[in-house]
């Protein structure tokens, strides 16, 4: 009951300590679609659900794993419009540093600014706290990069994390079977257990896509005896490697036989 007088103020503490606006966000965030980021020795994979509330939907109008430069990419849990300005946000901010520098943004350098502008959002007046957290996966120097970013600002690195909806259930399941040598088709695949996990559905068929130096990509399909669907109309997939971030188009989509590889050439990259 306390709490109440200071929920609708954003930079009033509780007499627990807390910001109540913040934990407000927070909770957004929790219940939002399930997301994965998973680093693996030679790239990065974020995944995530993009489930539709109507089949009339154009479900190719809305992307929820988007490209912010050539070799960092990002995908959210919580409030879609939010996010949306926070991409724009970043792109600006990566612009900006080129402009300056020269020559393109580190991932940590853009972490850190679009945590400032997150940040920025739970003190001034007119406006409230993003309701979003964002995993965001680069490449540079050599190594792959992950970070999750909070409402409050707060920025942390990450071997592997989930967020969103049973976001619980998702980081057990990942501290179970993640290992830092794991290679990036074994990545792809522990992402999309993970997001089994938190969804908790079953029976699923799902094409993924991979990179490598020669820009070949293969689809690797996975089938396990679960009740429900995960099929690329539901999922999105993003991979950061040294060829850069990609998202895969849904016009490489394409459903075969289960437990099979097929080669793909890419032409439809975003």
């Amino acid at each position: 009951m306390a709490e109440r007088g200071y929920s609708f103020s954003l930079t009033t503490f509780s007499p627990s300590g807390k910001l109540v606006q913040i934990e407000y966000a927070l909770a957004a965030v929790a219940a939002g679609a399930p997301s994965v980021g998973i680093k693996a020795s030679n790239g990065v994979v974020l995944a995530t659900e993009k489930k539709q509330k109507s089949i009339l939907y154009d479900e190719q109008s809305v992307h929820k794993v988007e490209p912010i430069t050539k070799h960092i990419g990002m995908v959210y849990s919580g409030m879609g419009p939010d996010y949306r300005v926070l991409v724009r946000r970043a792109r600006k901010l990566a612009q900006q540093y080129f402009l300056v520098y020269q020559e393109p943004i580190p991932t940590g350098q853009l972490v850190q600014r679009v945590a400032s502008v997150m940040q920025e959002y739970t003190q001034s007046g007119g406006v409230r706290p993003f309701g979003v957290s964002l995993l965001i996966a680069g490449w540079d120097e050599d190594r792959p990069y992950l970070f999750q970013s909070d409402p409050s600002g707060a920025y942390f690195a990450w071997k592997a994390t989930a967020m969103g909806k049973s976001y619980v259930n998702g980081k057990t399941f990942l501290e179970k079977r993640y290992n830092e040598d794991l290679e990036l088709e074994d990545a792809i695949h522990t992402a999309i257990l993970t997001l089994k996990v938190s969804l908790s559905l079953n029976n699923y068929k799902l094409p993924i896509s991979h990179g490598s130096k020669q820009d070949q990509w293969h689809f690797f399909f996975l089938q396990e005896s679960f009740e429900g669907q995960m099929t690329e109309e539901n999922i999105e997939v993003g991979i950061c490697n040294e060829a850069g971030f990609r998202r895969l188009s849904p016009a490489e989509h394409l459903l075969t036989e289960c437990n099979t590889f097929r080669p793909l050439r890419a032409t439809a990259w975003i």
